[in-house]
């Protein structure tokens, strides 16, 4: 399943208090981390599961996560980390291809009643 083309991040994540909390003991990488973490999820299609071995596309580091898991924007989990309330912000996969499918069928629909419409006339 392809990923989302974009992830939703609030307009008001820059006052969150968590964001708050790590800039004010300097911990600005795990900012930046967290952002590219929920961008690499969204890509490709993770549903928030970061794995131990994407660190390095989400330019987090061991130290970083823990930081992201002691302001509760990470939770541990097998394996990696999933980033916490993932399902309330962003659409999962499952939504994604319930979407596509749905998009799919109305352009089916709307491609048969166009041919069927120029077929008629034409005869």
């Amino acid at each position: 399943m392809a990923g989302l083309p974009w992830v939703r991040l609030d307009t008001g994540f820059p006052n969150n208090p968590k964001i708050l909390a790590l800039i004010a003991d300097r911990r600005h990488r795990a900012i930046v981390g967290y952002v590219c973490a929920l961008a690499w999820s969204g890509s490709q299609g993770t549903d928030g599961f970061i794995p131990h071995i994407s660190l390095p596309m989400t330019h987090l580091d061991n130290v970083s996560t823990e930081w992201l898991v002691a302001e509760s924007l990470f939770k541990p989990a097998p394996g990696g980390w999933l980033i916490n309330d993932w399902a309330e912000y962003q659409q999962t996969t499952e939504e994604t291809a319930e979407r596509s499918a749905k998009a799919q069928r109305a352009a089916r629909i709307r491609w048969d009643r166009y041919h069927s419409k120029g077929s008629r006339n034409e005869g």
